[in-house]
């Protein structure tokens, strides 16, 4: 089971509104809106899927890393501690 598993209809919800801002930013362009506000609605969809990363690297620690931790794989803990500050460094970089 992965650590999302429980929110996974939440998530394809969120995603689901961030495919429509998206789709909004294409119509923005295609309208020939304001660069500013076309610039404005694309910090929001960044900011949404920032989110969406936010929450699944929680669930990704409060699951998968304790779930490992608790079983006593402590190798397999350590993994899953790089893997998620990786992602941690990825986000911080975007």
């Amino acid at each position: 089971m992965r650590g999302y598993t429980l929110n996974k209809d939440e998530y394809l919800n969120r995603l689901a509104r961030i495919e429509g801002q998206v789709r909004g930013l294409q119509r923005m362009i295609s309208d020939d809106t304001y660069c500013i506000d076309v610039l404005t609605q694309v910090n929001a969809a960044s900011s949404a899927l920032r989110a969406v990363a936010v929450g699944l690297l929680d669930e990704h620690v409060r699951h998968c890393v304790q779930e490992a931790s608790v079983a006593g794989d402590a190798a397999s803990a350590d993994r899953m501690i790089a893997e998620a500050t990786r992602a941690i460094e990825r986000l911080v970089r975007s």
